[in-house]
């Protein structure tokens, strides 16, 4: 017997087994009324009756529905509400520039666009979508319908999700993902990460990052609790950690400097032996890997992974061999990206490329055949990092693609020096990832600048403000005669890099 997967099945067995559960806890400071608590039972309600409204606004099985919100009950009952019947969901970045959310609702070919009410300017940019409704004003005619939505016979190879994500070009790229592979992401991480039904799961990582990582579904399929957090505060993450009180969450390495930072002007409890953190992004230093283990008392978990992957690829934990190393080296060896998570096969090829095969890879890269034909070339995803695989263990030491990741969050360098390029007072620039203590890795603009040009690092910074998301623009901007290249005149990236990653063993931070 063969029952096709889908993301609705985790809700199906949440309202199964647990209905009168509370399923979420919203984020009470919000401009749309906060939902409050909502059961399993009241979360399957609304997602049907998304569902439903869907049906009478002619949205058909596999057309689009575009949200852009930050993190909240509305975007999480949504990821059901949509999917769960055969629609495809865009859960778009909320700190975009309207240009690039512009771009990806007429790409994706969105019929529907939803709206944070803090975001509602960016109906303006949303003319080529049908409908565009903003949260709170417009709730009746998003979640309104009434009755049984029309049924949808789950196709596991059908579309449930495009990721829209900053790639190697200047324009992002749609990672579509499956049912089926978003089920096997969801229930293989997590059985990794030991997700039960007395998980209570604080979303500290963006729910459009990678839908969450996946834990929407996986910890809803288990019955867990999910709290809302809407803006990452070092402060309010341990004071949600005691108010609920938490036990899991996802994070980036800049989150996890962001509670350490509050931790001297704590004086409550931190979920010593009850927390188990998981991090992915960029590895932490070892030092840091130690504060979170022995100051907080968490676990520490790191996985890899990209978009395309769902995002599990590797995890690295805690294991029986280690317990008798000091907590040093026990930190060491959890600064590694991990092994091979079930079913995930990895290779390195002779360039030194990391590759993994999967059945969390994506589908391909929406509307975009070429793209798409050379991630997947050989029947293997091609990471774009490079790195070693020893002893079962995946380790990163750079990355091959231009891609700098900062806060958790992926910056093509491509995209932001075609930003700079475009004002009148550049005549070159590189932009390269640098070591940062707080953010991994700074975005930095090294510019050579047109003979007579007077302008400043600010005048740079603003002006890509005005065309890029905030996280995306350089933090530093360096002037410079001259940049590095080849007899052909192609820069020489890595040797702009040699002068800040100096002699580190790995190009990544």
């Amino acid at each position: 017997m063969i029952v096709p997967f889908s993301i609705r099945d985790f809700l199906d067995r949440a309202v199964a087994v647990y209905p009168d559960r509370v399923a979420v806890v919203d984020e009470p400071n919000q401009e749309a009324p906060s939902w409050g608590e909502l059961t399993y039972a009241e979360v399957m309600r609304r997602a049907k009756a998304q569902a439903a409204r869907l049906d009478e606004l002619g949205v058909p099985v596999g057309g689009r529905v575009a949200m852009v919100s930050q993190n909240a009950a509305r975007l999480y009952t949504s990821f059901f509400g949509v999917s769960g019947w055969g629609r495809v969901f865009v859960p778009v970045n909320f700190r975009l520039a309207p240009a690039e959310v512009e771009y990806i609702v007429e790409h994706s070919g969105a019929q529907v666009v939803i709206l944070d009410p803090s975001l509602a300017h960016l109906r303006d940019v949303c003319g080529s979508a049908e409908h565009v409704f903003v949260l709170g004003d417009d709730d009746e005619q998003v979640w309104g319908g009434g009755g049984e939505p029309e049924p949808w016979e789950a196709d596991e190879n059908a579309t449930a999700t495009i990721n829209y994500t900053s790639g190697t070009t200047a324009r992002p790229k749609g990672v579509q993902q499956t049912h089926r592979a978003l089920w096997t992401n969801a229930t293989v991480f997590g059985w990794q990460a030991s997700v039960s039904d007395r998980d209570v799961y604080l979303h500290t990582l963006p729910m459009f990052h990678c839908n969450g990582w996946g834990m929407v579904y996986g910890v809803t399929g288990m019955g867990g609790q999910h709290v809302v957090l809407r803006q990452v505060d070092g402060a309010e993450i341990l004071r949600r950690i005691e108010e609920h009180p938490v036990t899991f969450l996802c994070c980036a390495p800049a989150v996890l400097a962001a509670v350490l930072d509050a931790l001297k002007d704590w004086d409550g409890p931190t979920g010593r032996d009850r927390v188990r953190c998981v991090v992915a992004g960029a590895p932490p230093p070892t030092r840091t890997i130690e504060r979170v283990r022995e100051e907080l008392g968490w676990e520490f978990i790191q996985i890899y992974g990209l978009t395309e992957t769902a995002p599990l690829l590797t995890m690295s934990r805690m294991r029986e061999e280690w317990d008798d190393l000091d907590p040093t080296e026990q930190a060491r060896h959890l600064g590694r990206a991990g092994a091979p998570a079930l079913s995930t096969q990895i290779r390195v090829d002779d360039t030194g490329e990391l590759l993994a095969r999967s059945n969390t890879v994506l589908e391909g890269y929406w509307e975009n055949p070429d793209a798409s034909a050379t991630a997947l070339e050989g029947g293997w995803f091609h990471t774009g990092d490079g790195g070693t695989y020893e002893d079962g263990y995946v380790t990163i030491a750079d990355r091959k693609k231009d891609v700098i990741i900062s806060g958790g969050e992926n910056v093509t360098s491509i995209e932001v020096e075609d930003a700079l390029m475009s004002h009148e007072a550049v005549r070159e620039v590189a932009v390269i990832g640098i070591p940062d203590e707080k953010w991994g890795e700074l975005v930095t603009a090294l510019v050579v600048l047109e003979d007579g040009a007077d302008v400043t690092d600010a005048d740079l910074i603003a002006h890509c403000r005005e065309r890029l998301a905030g996280y995306k623009c350089p933090k530093r901007v360096e002037f410079r005669d001259e940049l590095a290249r080849t007899a052909t005149g192609k820069l020489q990236k890595f040797k702009l890099r040699q002068e800040f990653w100096g002699d580190r063993e790995r190009q990544v931070n």
